[in-house]
């Protein structure tokens, strides 16, 4: 409100200023030069108030901008204080121990299905492999048992002639 009286009284004093520039000539146009240098001195004047006016019009248009950005501030401040008082209020409900628990909670329970995982996919750990190589080991010892040898002796020749027999002559198959 203050700003927008000084800039009224600055328009009424601009608009003094040139009325008393244009009494001024006239008054050096009748001869009357003494009563032009005094309206001229109180012109001056008047010119250095308009000076002083525009620095009070400075001044208060950055006291304003100060103030709205303090009350700006205030905000940013009153938000990070209810901020906080949210973390507290989340920090005393989940506490680290809490924390802790649930991560080891969820560790177990991705550990769980890796190996259900694991089963379903084909995937055997070592101690399977490990265990299925005993009991393939174990099988074959079972197997190692040898079938039963006759006892009575094997032919020592087969006779000749049936072999000669089947098999083809030489100068037949080159001719074919």
């Amino acid at each position: 409100q203050q700003r927008d009286k000084l800039r009224q009284y600055q328009k009424r004093l601009s608009l003094n200023l040139e009325r008393e520039r244009a009494l001024a000539r006239q008054l050096l146009k009748d001869g009357k030069k003494e009563k032009a240098v005094l309206l001229l001195k109180k012109k001056r004047y008047q010119e250095q108030l308009l000076d002083k006016t525009d620095n009070q019009i400075s001044n208060l248009e950055r006291m304003v901008q100060d103030i709205e950005f303090t009350q700006i501030e205030m905000k940013v401040i009153e938000g990070l204080k209810i901020g906080n008082e949210c973390l507290n209020k989340m920090h005393q409900v989940m506490s680290i121990e809490e924390v802790e628990r649930i991560i080891g909670e969820t560790q177990d329970a991705v550990d769980y299905q890796r190996q259900i995982d694991e089963l379903l996919a084909g995937n055997l750990t070592e101690e399977d492999e490990d265990a299925i190589l005993e009991e393939l080991n174990t099988i074959t010892q079972e197997q190692l048992e040898l079938p039963e040898v006759p006892s009575e002796p094997l032919p020592e020749k087969i006779p000749e002639e049936s072999a000669v027999k089947n098999r083809p002559k030489p100068e037949l198959v080159a001719a074919s």
